[in-house]
């Protein structure tokens, strides 16, 4: 009995043994199992995220082809002459014809486009749309100073392009110029590029006479003649500029007037079907052009006052030519383009508190804004 009570111990302890080697097994098992599953997933997330990446670059890509396409259906031709089916191969057509480009701004027919391509206010000029279509357009705003027109004309339901905010632009901004190049062969020519500089101002040469573009955008999209008045726009189409100038002998280096300066008049027309533009009746110039002036000057802000105009509201106001403009009302004024903005705000008649320094003093004056015809 004892050897048998004994055999049967052994027996349960082996059962034991065995019991606890197979659950363990069961556990090494499962182990493995799961650091395996992780691995897995974890490899499985990498590509799935690698994918996604690859199919936003390529979505981003197409969305820029159809931003960019569909502001080139805003891009116009104007010219001085009208065109029967003159080519660039005959020469000079740019020249001949007056040549150059404009932007739809609204739906019913109003048009960006530079003054030296369009003509004074009141004159006429001719405006091809993408379809076709040609036009008479009447300049119904000018102002050679910052070479800028709204050129007219009868026809709604246009495609118009989306104005940006020239304010927010950096340094190496991907930038795209559309326009006209040469002549009419070439049309809504798209050309890419990144803003290689801003607030530039640069020297125009013109008759014996000289003169100041100032706050320009520079970019190294290529502008050639018939790109003038033509869109520079940001990746997303937005209108950042109007192309204007470019250096002609250097390749790279062409121009543009931001947008901003003239959205209060593009409001005005749209709320009013008009614009009656206010006038304070100066030449002024920023801080950066003042060493072509005077090298003796140095002003750290504020516009410096050039010429009063025997015409306009400053005339006997009490300001006089070297007084340097700090602000008007509440604007802080460091750019010529900045008085400007503010002035195509207001409306003639608007009175204006208009704060200024000469020499050690800040003084302040009152002024009615004239009308400008």
């Amino acid at each position: 009995m004892y050897y048998e009570n004994q055999n049967e111990r052994r027996k349960e302890k082996l059962l034991i043994y065995l019991f606890m080697l197979i659950v363990i097994a069961l556990l090494i098992i499962l182990i493995l199992r799961f650091d395996f599953h992780q691995t897995t997933t974890a490899q499985a997330n990498y590509d799935v995220s690698k994918l996604s990446t690859i199919q936003n670059e390529e979505e981003k890509s197409e969305n820029k082809s159809e931003v960019i396409t569909e502001a080139v259906k805003s891009v116009v031709g104007i010219s001085k002459l009208q065109q029967n089916g003159n080519s660039i191969f005959l020469g000079n057509s740019e020249e001949k014809l007056g040549l150059g480009s404009g932007i739809i701004i609204t739906d019913n027919g109003y048009i960006l486009t530079n003054q030296h391509v369009s003509g004074d206010k009141y004159s006429n000029c001719y405006v091809t749309l993408e379809n076709g279509n040609t036009y008479n357009g009447t300049v119904v705003w000018a102002d050679n100073n910052i070479d800028l027109s709204i050129v007219k004309i009868s026809a709604t339901n246009l495609p118009y392009i989306t104005l940006a905010d020239s304010d927010t632009i950096q340094l190496a901004d991907e930038v795209y110029a559309i326009g006209n190049p040469i002549g009419i062969e070439f049309q809504r020519t798209v050309t890419k590029g990144i803003i290689s500089g801003i607030n530039r101002t640069i020297k125009i040469e013109d008759s014996e006479e000289s003169s100041y573009m100032e706050d320009l955008i520079q970019t190294d999209a290529t502008i050639n003649e018939g790109n003038s008045g033509g869109a520079l726009v940001n990746q997303n189409g937005g209108l950042i500029g109007i192309n204007s100038v470019k250096i002609s002998n250097a390749e790279g280096i062409g121009f543009a007037v931001p947008i901003n300066i003239i959205k209060p008049i593009i409001e005005k027309l749209v709320q009013n079907g008009k614009f009656e533009e206010a006038y304070l009746g100066i030449y002024g110039y920023d801080k950066e052009v003042i060493p072509y002036l005077d090298a003796s000057l140095d002003i750290d802000s504020g516009v410096y006052v050039a010429k009063i105009l025997a015409d306009g509201p400053l005339f006997n106001s009490g300001i006089i030519e070297g007084d340097i403009i700090l602000k008007v009302d509440d604007t802080q004024v460091n750019k010529m383009n900045d008085l400007k903005k503010y002035i195509y705000s207001k409306n003639p008649g608007d009175v204006v508190e208009i704060h200024l320094q000469r020499k050690n003093k800040e003084l302040q004056f009152q002024v009615k804004l004239g009308n400008k015809i």
